[in-house]
């Protein structure tokens, strides 16, 4: 119903304006432009596209000013620029006006659902939402076991097999190794390596040299003549804890700044990451929490195709000894090429757990993995896991979850995400799409040699993408793969879904994996973190001392000093607006930030005022005395407001919430305050002493 009473309002000033242009030759170009901005404003209001109706109107507005007979064509075009920047400032706020007045303020229900911008009070004015998560520092510390259980097998491969250069051995390599050596990491015990050097073979080469190569982590014992125990010192593990608790904390931070400006606070307590984050959205706090919690874990593992793992568990398995709902399943897969190069298929068993009715898919999980845990896994290998779906609806392509299937696995990750440089949300553009969406992944200049010599030795093999801890997909590798640049499909379900999943999955991987997982351990929502009267005061603070400087203009420089009471109104105005625009929270450190704007812009009045007097006193005329004072005062305008744009990047570059809000709400205020003092200012000296000059006695106390 608006955008129809909207759509004929706009058709009928088209019409008008385009007559209106018709009948007055001299301004017939900006009338005819407003006309055809009418008209297109009404088009886009019969499309029901806001924003460019939005745009369109001020457009015409605009036009209309420069086509009035007012002063001169460059006074008109700064006009009409203050006026359309007043009226997007206007509608930007107008919402968060009327929540913030609890509906004193009116706003319209149309305004309200087309206007997505909000500022609202942040954590120490208002409260919000309090998250605690864990960290799993014994998984960070099992992680740097498994790097020193690599190193140590390459290290054994040279000592009894001649293995030479820094690359891990061959499997082929590995299966002679074991018949010398064996090593194991216990699964019960992250911090330990066990070495046992078998009947034949010389154990005297175990000797300081090789125990000096680990030193500095691992702490080596002799059990006997022929077992060896390496574990992590307790020194090297407390500085893992260290780590991983500071880089996960950094890490969180990122995301959480990537989905916009909310004022977060991020802090630690022993192994426990605090984030508080403000307002009341429960839509923002969900999206919040799916975000911090993603490990962004990611690994990119060989398939072991050519063992049938799951068909020797299934052929000792008992009914009893299987869990509920687990079905065996075969496929054929790709296991390389023969001498002829043609592709090698094999048939193998993997298990399938299906979801059971009112069984969450997390708690299916869980009970694959007991079972799992069960089963005579190698060293070398692992189970991986991947959730399957099934389409419920042909139309809409919604997806149900039906199960969990395995994958047997190389256990060592051939690309990990430290190796990842780049990741970017795209649309599936392949003839076979059906517009759905995937995660372009780039990787750093080591990581794009690995996979191409990876992709290059294995091709018809499959390759698995890991995921924290689930595997994404388990593709064939049909080619080497060159470029440095791969991808994760989002799946086959619906694409407004596929899109909210790869944007997230893109923010994780661009602001880092965390070190290790993490897991919420308390919730809750709190009040304010100031009392109510503290609160008030830091209000009355910031109010009190921007009304004094008002009051301080008007009384020093009398009119002129309305003028410049009023260009520091708008640039607070535009402050506000620019920071609802970006959803930003309002708290103590924003409001001091907008109370030195305030000052600030009133600097740059201070200037233009005094060589405007300068000139007066030198006896110029009152519109050569504008004019010179204006061009006279920029330099020293902009050299002042640069240098406090600069420390205010710097700030924002470093610092983290409330000192980001801080260093944000100072560069808006200062770029506000440049444009205030500069344009609008000139907008009204120039309009009081060209427009009004016979009328109002020029006066700069």
């Amino acid at each position: 119903m608006v955008n129809n009473y909207l759509l004929y309002t706009f058709a009928g000033l088209a019409f008008v304006l385009a007559m209106t242009g018709l009948l007055h030759r001299p301004r017939r170009a900006p009338l005819w432009l407003a006309a055809a901005s009418a008209a297109g404003a009404a088009a886009a209001a019969n499309a029901d596209s806001f924003w460019s109706m939005t745009m369109l109107a001020i457009v015409m507005l605009c036009a209309v000013i420069v086509a009035l007979p007012l002063i001169d064509f460059s006074w008109r075009m700064r006009a009409s620029i203050v006026t359309a920047g007043c009226l997007f400032a206007g509608l930007a706020l107008w919402p968060s006006v009327n929540v913030m007045s609890k509906g004193q303020v009116p706003c319209p229900d149309y305004i309200k659902e087309k206007v997505g911008f909000r500022l609202v009070a942040g954590l120490d004015l208002r409260g919000g939402l309090r998250l605690v998560y864990t960290v799993d520092v014994d998984q960070a510390i099992k992680d740097k076991r498994d790097h020193y259980y690599d190193d140590m097998r390459t290290e054994l491969a040279k000592i009894y097999l001649g293995h030479t250069g820094e690359e891990a051995p061959s499997d082929e390599l590995l299966q002679k190794l074991s018949a010398k050596v064996e090593l194991t990491k216990p699964r019960t015990d992250a911090n330990s390596i066990l070495l046992h050097v078998k009947d034949g073979t010389d154990a005297s080469k175990i000797d300081a040299r090789f125990r000096d190569l680990f030193k500095p982590d691992l702490e080596a014992k002799a059990i006997d003549k022929t077992h060896f125990e390496f574990s992590i010192r307790e020194s090297a593990g407390s500085g893992i804890r260290e780590r991983a608790v500071a880089q996960a904390r950094e890490i969180i931070l990122r995301r959480v700044d990537q989905l916009g400006l909310r004022e977060a606070s991020v802090s630690t307590r022993d192994e426990d990451i605090i984030i508080e984050v403000p307002g009341e959205n429960e839509a923002v706090f969900a999206e919040i929490r799916d975000t911090i919690s993603k490990t962004a874990r990611l690994e990119f593992k060989l398939n072991a195709d050519t063992t049938d793992f799951f068909q020797g568990v299934k052929d000792k398995a008992t009914p009893a000894s299987l869990p509920e709902g687990l079905e065996w399943r075969t496929e054929a897969v790709p296991v390389g090429t023969n001498d002829k190069g043609e592709v090698v298929r094999s048939v193998i068993t993997y298990a399938y757990l299906k979801i059971k009715e009112g069984e969450k898919a997390q708690d299916t999980l869980v009970r694959f993995k007991e079972w799992a845990a069960q089963l005579e896994v190698p060293q070398d290998r692992e189970i991986g896991y991947e959730l399957e779906s099934v389409v419920v609806d042909q139309t809409t392509l919604e997806e149900k979850e039906d199960g969990w299937r395995t994958y047997f696995l190389h256990s060592r990750a051939e690309i990990t995400g430290d190796m990842i440089s780049d990741a970017a949300a795209v649309p599936d553009q392949s003839d076979q799409g059906l517009g759905g969406w995937h995660v372009q992944l780039d990787f750093s200049p080591q990581g794009g040699k690995i996979f191409s010599k990876i992709t290059g030795a294995n091709v018809h093999k499959r390759f698995s993408i890991i995921l924290d801890g689930r595997v994404a997909s388990s593709p064939e590798i049909l080619s080497k793969i060159t470029g440095g640049r791969a991808s994760i499909t989002m799946g086959r379900g619906d694409p407004q879904a596929q899109l909210k999943d790869s944007k997230q999955l893109e923010l994780v991987l661009r602001s880092g994996a965390l070190p290790a997982p993490i897991s919420p351990s308390n919730e809750q929502r709190i009040g304010p973190s100031l009392g109510q009267e503290s609160i008030e005061l830091g209000v009355e603070g910031a109010l009190g001392g921007g009304l004094l400087v008002l009051i301080f203009m008007w009384i020093y420089y009398e009119r002129a000093g309305t003028i410049a009471n009023i260009a520091v109104t708008m640039n607070l105005f535009w402050q506000l607006a620019v920071l609802a625009s970006f959803g930003a929270s309002m708290t103590l450190p924003g409001i001091a930030g907008l109370a030195l704007t305030i000052g600030m812009s009133v600097d740059a009045n201070v200037l233009i005022n005094e060589r405007i007097r300068e000139e007066i006193k030198a006896g110029k005329s009152p519109r050569a005395a504008v004019e010179l004072g204006f061009n006279r005062a920029f330099s020293a305008i902009m050299d002042g407001q640069v240098t406090t744009l600069i420390a205010g990047a710097v700030l924002a570059q470093y610092g983290t919430g409330p000192i980001k809000g801080f260093a944000v709400t100072l560069m808006i205020g200062t770029v506000c305050s440049i444009f205030t003092g500069i344009v609008v200012s000139r907008v009204l000296f120039d309009l009081w002493v060209r427009g009004f000059g016979k009328r109002l006695r020029f006066n700069m106390g």
